[in-house]
């Protein structure tokens, strides 16, 4: 990684030296999250004000909310601005393997993670600010990254919803330049409500009166709650399937508008959904108006993008190994009704083009729904190991995940970790399996960080 240093457009702050590691401050800012999540604004805003308000000095704001896609349409944004020759910020979670993923800044070579140099800077700074208050971790955290944004000179930040929209953290910035609303499904109904149309109009709180925005494929329950917040604020919705959209034709992503057609490459990340995620992206980079954003810039943004765990193969042979020879491995980290529904049509189209037998290996949170995740499932996976997942203690145990996926028809069998789980899977098929290792980004997170310590011949 690379460090930036104090430069022309950064604001002064006072001087820190970092005397520790920003694994000990982010540790002891966990300590300051109130014994009940209220969600408000009121703690954020007034630590904000104690640093000078820096989310009104940020450059153009991209704010993304939604249920499922919200990464990977940020992924390709900044993949296709990049492509023509912009700066830009990126703030999203959870991480994966280290909290500097949270933050990206531009750079004069292209953005990189934060830095650990700059990461304790600015916490320290922003936990002297604080000044030992009750605020949550994500609270804190996203302050310190607007005072990052601040400081680095960029053209846009590409800014990602926490939880839910109206009152998550991000959601004070007054005037973005777009915001985007990737597709709505269940998940976080403790916080958000039971319905699409109550979680939509939680996301929806994001819009700002005038400022367009992009909106993904929704159910009509969702779509409606979203348009009637639109109206009430005078937001012009640009929506698939009326404005715009995206599908696959021989072998090319076709993207569609009212008045153009563009032919561009396939998007380097797999499966059909990600077809949609990359088209809310093109819509995006449509409406900023940028003349910068041309159609080579579009493909070669589709073309570079990454995002490690949405269906990524895994080709450590420190994983293989475990494996008949052939087998196939894919992390993802979706935990949701939709992901999963997702995942397994991408499965099914996998199998399609060259069969294997799908074996899971699924870890997963309690407050999740496991039952729906593994009835898409059903019928698809020959055979499923379950496991918890490495050092949450809100995770489902091993045995208490396979008795739900039983319950679905699947033919699940609990093990300790995902080693024995490959092994086991191994035992599991006379021929190379296809496995999909799911139902967390801790536990994807958990295999990318052993595998980045593993060396390659290992």
């Amino acid at each position: 990684m690379t460090s930036l240093t104090p430069s022309a457009g950064r604001s002064a702050h006072p001087s820190v030296t970092p005397a520790e590691s920003s694994a000990a401050i982010l540790k002891r800012m966990e300590s300051l999250h109130p014994e009940v999540i209220d969600l408000t604004l009121d703690r954020v805003l007034r630590l904000l004000d104690d640093l000078d308000n820096p989310q009104d000095r940020l450059p153009r704001v991209i704010h993304v909310a939604g249920t499922n896609g919200k990464g990977s349409v940020i992924a390709y944004l900044k993949a296709i601005l990049e492509a023509a020759g912009k700066r830009v910020h990126v703030f999203t979670s959870p991480h994966l393997v280290r909290f500097h993923e949270r933050i990206t800044l531009a750079g004069p070579h292209g953005a990189d993670h934060i830095s650990e140099e700059d990461l304790c800077r600015y916490l320290q700074i922003t936990e002297q600010a604080n000044a030992g208050k009750s605020i949550t971790f994500f609270e804190i955290t996203t302050a310190a990254a607007f005072l990052a944004f601040a400081d680095v000179p960029a053209d846009y930040v590409l800014l990602e919803t926490g939880l839910g929209g109206r009152l998550d953290a991000t959601n004070v910035v007054t005037r973005p330049t777009l915001t985007i609303i990737t597709p709505v499904s269940r998940d976080h109904e403790r916080f958000l409500g039971s319905t699409h149309a109550q979680i939509a109009g939680e996301k929806a709180g994001i819009l700002k009166q005038g400022v367009p925005c992009i909106v993904a494929r929704q159910t009509q329950d969702a779509y409606q709650s979203i348009a009637d917040r639109a109206q009430q604020l005078g937001v012009p919705i640009i929506d698939q399937g009326q404005a715009w959209d995206a599908f696959e034709q021989q072998s090319r992503l076709v993207f569609q508008t009212d008045s153009s057609l563009l032919d561009l490459p396939l998007p380097r990340l797999v499966g059909r959904h990600q077809i949609d995620n990359a088209g809310v992206a093109l819509a995006a980079a449509g409406a900023l108006d940028d003349p910068d954003i041309d159609e080579a810039a579009l493909a070669r943004g589709l073309k570079t993008v990454r995002w490690p765990a949405r269906l990524q193969q895994l080709t450590h042979p420190a994983l293989l190994r475990h494996l008949l020879p052939g087998s196939e491995i894919w992390l993802d980290g979706g935990h949701n009704e939709s992901a999963a529904e997702a995942l397994a049509r991408a499965m099914a189209e996998m199998e399609e083009r060259v069969p294997r037998p799908l074996h899971l290996i699924c870890g997963m949170m309690t407050g999740k729904d496991a039952s729906r995740f593994f009835e898409h499932f059903a019928g698809l996976a020959k055979w499923t190991a379950t496991i918890a997942v490495p050092g949450k203690d809100k995770a489902f145990g091993a045995g208490e995940l396979a008795d739900i996926a039983a319950s679905v028809g699947l033919n699940a069998h609990p093990e300790k970790d995902v080693l024995s789980a490959l092994q086991a899977s191994r035992g599991a098929s006379e021929e190379p399996a296809r496995v999909l290792i799911c139902g967390s980004l801790y536990l994807a997170g958990e295999i990318l960080g052993a595998l980045q310590n593993e060396s390659p011949g290992a």
